[in-house]
């Protein structure tokens, strides 16, 4: 979701305001209570599914390449071609529904769902199932964006042909079906846990989620998906509904093609309430202070993430991020525009020891509202890394040689953290790695103690230059241009 300051526009005609984009970043809150009949109908549906286990990656394979505005077809060969290949867990997309389209093709077009059908302006439903198979194939789960909060605001046509009239009246719902009986209203008081999950955010339509059919109808869309190869869902704006609800429509959802849980994680965006850990019975929770940190410590001395992971949401419980789709068009969290800052950020994230990482990808923007690269109809083009209009940070050599590295040293705890001077760190992870960053604007020659055993090893993000360093006497001592980092690990001698 996004910003109230880019979430509305002015309905000429109308003179009254619509909301655009997803994400709300404000404080929210709180849970009516759900009905007692289909309450209690549900925990007994969910109680007669079989259980299945959490899904648990190998110790190390667990970062997640977020792909947000790619189409299906790009995502497929970038699942077969470098997130296989690299080491990635996971790949997170962007919601496959059909959404209301925009004269722009606004980025946040695809927050407005008018209709379940998986026909987006990222591909059709065979495109979507041909990316889900490829990525399978290429050994990379897929994540989807599931925006179930809310309807689109906005009236039109969507992707797929669908027209729209009457905002609680999209292809799947009736007016029944929404909130708007109990608050017809956009939410003022953001300090109301109650107003914030029952009436609309900035105008969209605020679904039923205590009702057993909206539950049911939500639940049913993301298991076409799962049906499809899908792992796992990011769920949008989670903190706008009741944490029972979720659970419920959670407990409902069918195990993927592994027989395992999906994989579930929550956008709570900090607030006074309601909290996340609210959330943790039915998944993760994206941190938002994990991203609001590095960027401090990247701004400032690095040397400050010693004690990373303390004060944040507990490891286990949380997926953690440098920016994301949203939060780097707001200025909050590092982006593209900060170079290798933000590059270096993402080298230490897939250093350390804490929660299951996320990667972005995007594409460059001057305006903040802008559309990813996309023909005369708003559907996304191919995304072509060469062309300066995409970043494609997930192949970069510095990550790829880090969710590498990862991968290579499992499950070790960190240890031997050092700085030897302002914004510059080294840290093992016991013998099985070493990796040492220098956030200075100039070169540095550093020596670090090291528990990985004497020998010469491979830079892994280096690339094709293929440097070499060197441990002796359990020291390693190496030389740094500005902004840059090295890490290797036993595997590489």
């Amino acid at each position: 979701m996004s910003k109230l300051s880019r979430s509305l526009v002015a309905a000429a005609a109308a003179g009254s305001a619509a909301l655009l984009g997803a994400a709300v970043l404000q404080p929210a809150n709180a849970s009516p209570a759900p009905a007692p009949a289909a309450e209690s109908k549900a925990k007994a549906k969910a109680k007669a599914k079989p259980k299945a286990k959490a899904p648990k990656a190998a110790a190390g394979k667990d970062v997640i390449a977020n792909l947000w505005s790619w189409n299906w077809k790009s995502v497929g060969a970038e699942c077969t071609d470098v997130l296989g290949p690299s080491g990635y867990a996971a790949v997170w997309v962007a919601p496959p529904a059909e959404s209301i389209a925009q004269p722009d093709g606004n980025w946040w077009d695809v927050y407005q769902p008018v209709n379940y059908e998986l026909n987006s302006r990222f591909g059709d439903k065979e495109a979507f199932a041909a990316m889900t198979k490829a990525c399978d194939d290429a050994g990379v789960k897929v994540y989807t964006d599931a925006v179930v909060n809310h309807t689109a605001a906005l009236t039109g046509t969507g992707y797929g042909g669908t027209q729209v009239t009457d905002k609680y009246r999209p292809a799947m719902y009736q007016r029944g079906d929404y909130n708007v009986d109990v608050c017809d209203r956009t939410i003022s008081n953001w300090n109301d846990k109650w107003e914030v999950q029952n009436c609309e955010l900035l105008g969209l339509p605020d679904l039923k989620t205590g009702s057993e059919a909206v539950r049911s109808k939500i639940a049913g869309y993301l298991n076409s998906q799962i049906a499809l190869g899908v792992s796992g869902f990011r769920i949008d704006a989670s903190k706008h509904m009741p944490a029972a609800d979720l659970e419920a429509i959670v407990g409902k959802l069918d195990t993927t093609s592994d027989g395992s849980r999906p994989y579930v994680f929550h956008e709570v965006f900090p607030g006074p309430t309601p909290a996340p850990d609210e959330y943790y019975g039915s998944g993760k929770v994206l941190d938002f202070s994990a991203a609001d940190r590095l960027k401090s410590a990247f701004q400032g001395d690095i040397a400050s993430l010693r004690d990373f992971g303390n004060g944040q949401l507990p490891a286990d419980k949380s997926v953690s991020f440098v920016t994301n789709h949203d939060t780097e068009r707001e200025g909050r969290h590092l982006s593209y525009k900060d170079g290798d800052t933000a590059v270096l950020a993402n080298v230490f994230q897939l250093g350390w020891k804490h929660a299951d990482p996320a990667v972005y990808a995007g594409f460059t923007y001057e305006n903040k509202d802008a559309s990813p690269p996309a023909n005369g109809d708003g559907f996304v083009t191919d995304t072509d890394c060469g062309n300066g209009a995409w970043y494609c940070l997930d192949r970069d050599p510095r990550i790829t040689g880090m969710v590498g590295w990862r991968v290579a040293v499992g499950d070790a705890d960190v240890t031997d953290f050092q700085s030897p001077q302002g914004n510059v760190i080294g840290f093992g992870r016991g013998g099985k790695g070493f990796v040492a960053v220098n956030n200075t604007g100039g070169a540095v020659t550093a020596e670090f103690s090291t528990q990985v055993p004497d020998g010469t090893y491979r830079d892994v993000l280096s690339g094709e230059a293929a440097r070499e360093v060197t441990v002796s006497g359990g020291k390693v001592k190496v030389e740094l241009p500005a902004k840059s980092a090295v890490a290797f690990h036993p595997g590489t001698s």
